[in-house]
């Protein structure tokens, strides 16, 4: 089975055109070829799929296995992928996830994509449809003996945003699994620990979902402008620090959308023969 590597901002992912290959089993496939030393290492798999309703399907699996919604830094590859590959020729692409269809607007310099505009839609601010049992923006959650103010949103796939004073010093193979696995979140969540630094420039390490600590998360940094905006901690505008690299965000007070841009990557073509 051919395959491709790529990263959005260090958030690497194994895409699979399944326009060409038929994969059985994606879930195990996943957690087969994203191991480190022993597979091909990746935060998980990417398979770029046909769709009734969009330019493309995107179906995403962690590197544990489990499905997720969506996710904004493999959105841009995909992005990157269907125009370079030739399977497009639009620069404006819609994609149907688990969480909708997303918008793409590429950014072509040279016959290749460089950047990639990603309308990831409206924010879910409802508890219930995040779903956490956490009712308020801010409310205090207790994680292994200490108390944290949780901030929680969706964007198609929940996110709990902490705000501390340096991300850097947190130890968070210790910390992120026991918010990841809170009973607040039913369906598990993603959690991001957020600094501060102008109204214009937030900082950020994530926790994701069944992957652990990643060097980036477009939906993460979306959800975090989202309650940073909504508590006053900044503008509607921001770059955001990720370990990666950096995303611009934009929650837009005309269609009340949040929109992220930034680079995607091609690393290396392969044969999977597992």
């Amino acid at each position: 089975m051919r395959f491709t590597k790529m990263h959005g901002i260090g958030n690497d992912y194994i895409y699979v055109n399944c326009f060409e290959e038929k994969v059985e089993d994606p879930s195990a496939l996943a957690v087969a070829m994203s191991r480190y030393h022993f597979g091909v290492g990746s935060d998980g798999l990417v398979l770029i799929c046909p769709s009734d309703e969009a330019d493309f399907t995107m179906r995403m699996f962690n590197s544990d296995g489990s499905e997720s919604e969506m996710c904004g830094n493999a959105s841009r590859c995909v992005g990157k992928y269907v125009y370079d590959r030739g399977l497009t020729n639009k620069t404006s692409v819609s994609l149907m996830t688990g969480a909708g269809v997303k918008q793409l607007e590429l950014n072509v310099q040279g016959g290749s994509v460089q950047s990639v505009r990603v309308d990831m839609g409206a924010p879910e601010l409802t508890p219930e449809k995040i779903p956490t049992t956490i009712q308020t923006m801010g409310e205090p959650v207790e994680v292994d003996g200490r108390t944290y103010a949780a901030h929680c949103v969706s964007m198609g796939n929940p996110h709990c945003v902490i705000f501390v004073e340096d991300p850097s010093a947190l130890e968070l193979p210790v910390i992120g699994p026991k918010f990841e696995h809170h009973k607040a979140f039913p369906r598990r969540t993603n959690t991001e620990f957020v600094q501060v630094i102008s109204r214009e420039h937030l900082k950020m390490r994530v926790w994701e979902r069944g992957s652990g600590e990643t060097l980036a998360c477009g939906t993460g940094a979306c959800a975090s402008l989202v309650a940073a905006a909504a508590t006053g901690r900044c503008g509607r505008r921001v770059t955001m620090d990720l370990l990666g690299g950096s995303l611009q965000l934009e929650w837009s007070e005309k269609d009340n959308h949040v929109y992220q841009e930034g680079p995607a990557t091609f690393v290396f073509d392969g044969v999977w023969l597992g």
